[in-house]
């Protein structure tokens, strides 16, 4: 079942702009493996918007989904730089940290900071 959650990217984000992004730790039910993944989008209103998608899916693969919190992602697509920052209202703030973390492989050419600034 572990094998599950390598199927599931770590990383699925908007390709330019500035948007809301969630941090949400993946679990398989009824077992100790998970693993964290990212999540963002600028079709989200809310923070909650991106859960309420990714949670059914996760589910229906046999994973159980908790929310670690949010915050905003700036991406510049022509800079190759990403900047992570804010908090969620419903969720707290992410540790930008661990996001950044999850950013880095899969954006191996871009400059990546995060900061705990609101805007």
């Amino acid at each position: 079942m572990a094998d599950v959650l390598n199927k599931v990217p770590d990383v699925e984000i908007d390709s330019d702009g500035k948007f809301k992004y969630i941090l949400v730790r993946l679990k398989v039910k009824d077992g100790e493996a998970h693993k964290d993944i990212v999540r963002g989008t600028k079709s989200a209103e809310f923070h909650n918007h991106i859960f309420e998608k990714v949670n059914p899916a996760m589910q229906a693969l046999g994973l159980e989904c908790v929310c670690l919190g949010g915050g905003k992602i700036e991406h510049s697509n022509q800079e190759k730089k990403l900047r992570v920052f804010g908090e969620s209202t419903g969720y707290g703030k992410a540790d930008h940290a661990v996001t950044v973390e999850k950013l880095k492989p899969v954006f191996k050419d871009y400059e990546i900071t995060w900061s705990d600034d609101k805007k």
